[in-house]
């Protein structure tokens, strides 16, 4: 299956997720991304460095995330795992051994909905390597 057919099918295509990009686990190479969603380099690199922050306060758990210049507030943040909110809409990332899956929830969906929906194509992608 292409990149885009896992975006297009496999986050968007569950319901859960509007909107949704692939790209490569540094962040720096989009794969697959959802027509007109877009997250300017500087606010992907932030997502990245949350994987390897050990701080005692994560930054993004202090600052939040930028997704598009809008502030979205850290609900839970781990070593391969973000989630985000904006009011009751919200952004989930998901790293893998070689991607980040970033996926896009409208209003209407539940955050823990929408986490199992990248969290389950995130698990098929490491068991086949990526």
């Amino acid at each position: 299956m292409s990149w885009q057919a896992y975006v297009d099918q496999s986050l968007v295509g569950t319901g859960n997720i509007d909107k949704a990009i692939i790209c490569d686990a540094s962040g720096k190479t989009i794969w697959a991304a959802s027509p007109g969603f877009s997250i300017p380099d500087a606010e992907r690199q932030v997502i990245v460095n949350s994987f390897t922050d050990k701080s005692p306060i994560k930054h993004v758990v202090e600052n939040g995330v930028y997704i598009n210049g809008e502030k979205y507030m850290t609900i839970e943040s781990t070593d391969d795992s973000l989630k985000t909110k904006k009011g009751k809409e919200g952004v989930i990332v998901i790293k893998t051994t070689q991607a980040l899956l970033i996926g896009h929830h409208p209003a209407e969906v539940q955050t823990t909905n929408a986490y199992s929906s990248v969290a389950e194509l995130a698990e098929y992608l490491m068991k086949v390597g990526y």
